[in-house]
């Protein structure tokens, strides 16, 4: 069985329109993911990005372009300048691990209902409410967003430090098997072919 391991930020706009097509390229080929986010500002300070504020406007420019020809593309609903963006993704990550540890819901389901909070309902996915629902409609405790703080933040730097390690430099980015590597949600057909054994 293949091994996904999917690096992103709970608060990225290219993560939130790849939708759910890694589940649904994972089910398949029967390989498994698991999901890690991770603190983004540190990965662009150690791996030459930039946050989006410090960029050239001719790149902040061309990124508000490719969001609205991605969203269209996906026909995923999408703000392109949401209420609450940025925020603090860490609260939302820190459910996702916890939930990922339990077991009993959809982590998939979770991951992308807290993105699309931020994206398409312009919710704050740093509040307790928000994170609640969301473990909620992905079947799992709301209790979850309360519990695992000391853990939680132990993973997500964890899973900071092991991003870069393996060379991931943005969000989306997917390693399979810890060697070969995708980066964004326009890369996830090549990783369907390359799961196929096309590739």
């Amino acid at each position: 069985m293949a091994q996904i391991d999917y690096y992103f930020t709970t608060i990225s706009p290219w993560a939130y329109l790849a939708g759910t097509r890694a589940e649904e390229i994972a089910a398949r080929h029967a390989a498994q993911i698991t999901y890690k986010p991770m603190d983004i500002v540190r990965v662009f300070q150690q791996s030459g990005g930039k946050p989006l504020n410090e960029r050239p406007a001719a790149r902040q420019e061309y990124r508000l372009q490719e969001l609205r020809r991605t969203q269209v593309k996906t026909g995923l609903p999408l703000t392109i300048h949401p209420e609450h963006f940025p925020t603090n993704p860490a609260p939302a990550s820190y459910a996702i691990i916890a939930a990922q540890a339990t077991g009993g819901g959809d982590v998939g389901a979770l991951t992308h209902a807290l993105m699309r909070a931020c994206w398409a309902d312009e919710r704050d996915i740093a509040q307790d409410d928000v994170i609640r629902d969301c473990l909620t409609s992905a079947g799992f405790d709301a209790g979850l967003a309360d519990s695992g703080l000391l853990s939680g933040a132990m993973a997500y730097e964890a899973n900071t430090e092991e991003a870069l390690r393996v060379g991931a430099f943005g969000s989306p980015f997917y390693v399979v098997d810890g060697t070969e590597k995708f980066w964004g949600q326009d890369r996830l057909d090549d990783l369907d072919r390359f799961l196929a054994g096309t590739l």
